[in-house]
């Protein structure tokens, strides 16, 4: 279990900062409230979609998509992120607790297609290295690269069995 905290505006913005320009599916994993998949397709990240198990902030979540005049072209699922597939998602974001990053990275390793990026907000992968970071203290969000992340998790296997 993961304690719901909804996103700052700034959290917000500098997440679709890293992901500006970007196209294929994007997913939020915690999606909460559905702010940061509201925004995603706003910004024309299609399809986007989100995962959370709270059913209240899936109603929420939904609420306001409809509100947005966009019920049926975003999705709030009720799903665990680590019983979904991720093989077709281009840009995931991650919001979720520091103890829950380092299962998630070995799932998004094992998934995720070379082309991917996953933007983490309030807590970085631990042993990741960033292609890209943008704000400060809370609104600190970190992109990473996976076919960049693959390359020095295979760096550091190699480097260890020598």
């Amino acid at each position: 279990q993961v304690p719901y905290q909804p996103s700052s505006p700034r959290q917000v913005a500098n997440t679709l900062a890293l992901l500006r320009g970007r196209a294929g599916k994007t997913v939020d994993l915690g999606s909460g409230d559905g702010r940061l998949v509201l925004e995603a397709y706003k910004q024309g990240l299609r399809p986007a979609l989100g995962y959370e198990l709270n059913p209240w902030l899936l109603c929420l979540a939904n609420y306001r998509a409809w509100r947005a005049g966009y019920h049926g072209k975003i999705s709030f699922l009720k799903k665990d992120l680590w019983k979904v597939n991720l093989s077709d998602c281009h840009n995931v974001i991650v919001f979720l607790a520091p103890s829950v990053k380092p299962p998630l990275a070995t799932k998004l390793l094992a998934e995720l297609p070379d082309d991917a990026r996953v933007v983490a907000g309030r807590y970085p992968f631990p042993s990741w290295s960033p292609s890209s970071t943008l704000g400060q203290g809370l609104d600190q969000v970190w992109a990473y690269d996976i076919k960049e992340v693959r390359r020095e998790v295979q760096g550091r296997a190699q480097q260890s069995q020598v």
